[in-house]
């Protein structure tokens, strides 16, 4: 019997991180658990999944992103899947152009970019031949959305640096990435309700997006070892819809 395969989700304590530990733990992953500060819900949700562990790290400290792949491999001897899921943000509105500040684009860039860039290069260095990394990207990284303009500049930059990483690391390694529309969370039931059932009433499938279609998106592409470079929208349609048509505050 071979060994489980063994999958890193930073980011992975909470919301769409947590959604895509358990599909993936379901789908018989062993899955490192990962977060920057909510030690507690990482430890609990590592406890609830068949052989998961929990790490805490930071991915924008360059020592943390290396400790976190190299502790996923000293626990459980192999890497297959790396999701890079960890992300940070701050809403502004893109008109506010004074609202935005120096610190934020550090910041934002730093975890999204900088932060996904050195764990992925720690990772390609101990996968072997059909190991994959799937990036969660925003459809705000394509279109002039997103919940500021750092935020979806990051994203952009992030779906460039996965073409780019596939290209130089096939075929060992194949390097997508997923990027999601409008989902429901806590914040999108609450203050932003009635913003987002404008969204909704524009989209497609009539609906947010779930983790859930993030993770199963991230399975298929498990399952799709012809696949690489791409950036593959899981939007209920929302990319369809015209600048003229999409209200102005929609984020993603």
């Amino acid at each position: 019997m071979s060994a489980p395969r063994v999958a890193i989700v930073t980011g992975s304590s909470s919301g769409i991180g947590e959604g895509i530990a358990r599909a993936l733990a379901a789908d018989g992953f062993t899955v490192v658990v990962n977060s920057a500060t909510s030690v507690d819900a990482g430890e609990r949700l590592a406890a609830e999944l068949p052989g998961a562990s929990y790490v805490q790290a930071d991915i924008a400290d360059p020592s943390d992103a290396v400790r976190l792949v190299e502790t996923a491999v000293a626990r459980h001897g192999r890497l297959d899947l790396l999701v890079n899921n960890a992300g940070v943000a701050r809403a502004v509105p893109h008109a506010d152009l004074d609202a935005v500040t120096a610190d934020d684009w550090h910041r934002i860039l730093g975890v999204n970019v900088v932060g996904t860039w050195q764990v992925s290069v720690a990772a390609v260095k101990v996968m072997e031949l059909g190991g994959q990394i799937v990036n969660i990207s925003s459809v705000g990284g394509s279109r002039p959305l997103g919940s500021s303009i750092p935020y979806a500049v990051s994203k952009a930059a992030l779906d460039h640096m996965t073409r780019l990483l596939a290209k130089a690391v096939g075929p060992d390694v194949r390097v997508n990435a997923i990027a999601p529309g409008p989902l429901q969370t806590r914040l999108t039931a609450g203050s932003l309700a009635t913003r987002m059932a404008r969204t909704v009433a524009m989209t497609p499938m009539g609906r947010l997006g779930q983790p859930s279609d993030v993770a199963a998106m991230i399975l298929a592409l498990v399952k799709a070892p012809f696949v690489t470079g791409e950036v593959i929208n899981v939007d209920g349609g929302i990319n369809l819809v015209t600048h003229m048509d999409a209200p102005r505050e929609a984020n993603a």
